[in-house]
């Protein structure tokens, strides 16, 4: 019993994670831009077949198409915040939700037409593949690295935002866009540049995704992004502690349900959203408007 506890876990806190790098970028967007980008799921699939992409055309390097990979799809966050949703701002959410929806069927035929419409079988990744004996069980070493990696990028963005000159700029702008155009803040440019940022969180979670989901599809992102907005929601709009917290709770959640039960795994989490809005709307650390 115990042995299946620690890897039912273990695959939870792996799952969260994944969540957690996606909806932490969704989160930010809202948080500072006050934005419900729906297409933040079609970044990650992009994200993840740009690092296939240039996987291959770098002799099988994963480092390398991690790192080009996600930085090419900034360009593409770049080109949809500056010349689409920055006119969206102050438009009501049904609005915004209706655009970037439109991004998402963009994507999704963009991929088909690039990449085809079938399925591509994912590489396994030199010095982290194979599995490693947990509690007397095989455990992958893959997810293990990516429960190492999400606390380490949640690190990073506290100390950014809470400790560095960008971070207290940031904060004001989401704070007071008003005030802190007054004090001389670039508030349009500052919004492209935590777009773009948000952008690579989610093209990094898709390129990370590449090893561990088996096979890159068209339409990927809309799964991941659903489960991104329960995690935002729970957690508290904007909120990136209760994003990071609420991705772990919906990645054990899944990963118990699946494992003792299977019925109601697809329930327990709409469940749980069900009733955390109920005994807080805000969510977990969300404040009240």
């Amino acid at each position: 019993m115990l042995q299946s506890v620690v890897h039912v876990c273990l695959a939870g806190l792996s799952t969260g994670m994944f969540i957690w790098l996606v909806a932490s970028g969704l989160t930010l967007i809202f948080g500072v831009l006050g934005v419900l980008n729906f297409a933040h799921g079609s970044f990650y699939m992009l994200g993840a077949y740009c690092c296939y992409t240039f996987l291959r055309l770098m002799g099988e390097n994963f480092w390398l198409g991690l790192i080009i990979g996600p930085l090419s799809v900034c360009a593409v966050g770049f080109i949809v915040e500056r010349f689409f949703i920055r006119y969206v701002y102050h438009i009501a959410l049904p609005y915004q939700l209706l655009l970037t929806f439109a991004f998402v069927l963009l994507f999704d035929d963009l991929v088909k037409i690039v990449w085809g419409a079938g399925s591509i079988g994912s590489p396994a990744v030199s010095g982290l593949s194979g599995s490693v004996s947990i509690v007397g069980r095989n455990f992958p070493v893959y997810s293990l690295f990516i429960i190492v990696v999400g606390p380490l990028i949640a690190i990073g963005m506290w100390i950014f935002l809470e400790r560095t000159w960008w971070g207290r700029v940031i904060r004001a702008a989401a704070s007071d866009r008003e005030m802190a155009s007054a004090i001389g803040v670039k508030v349009p440019r500052l919004y492209t540049a935590v777009f773009v940022f948000g952008t690579w969180l989610g093209a990094l979670g898709g390129g990370l995704a590449v090893p561990y989901v088996g096979l890159l599809t068209p339409g990927m992102g809309e799964a991941i992004i659903i489960d991104a907005f329960v995690v935002a929601v729970i957690g508290g709009m904007g909120s990136l502690k209760g994003a990071f917290l609420g991705a772990l709770i919906i990645g054990l959640l899944s990963s118990f349900g699946t494992r003792f039960l299977p019925t109601f795994d697809m329930f327990l989490t709409f469940i749980l959203m069900a009733g955390i809005l109920l005994w807080r709307p805000q969510g977990l650390f969300g404040e009240r408007a």
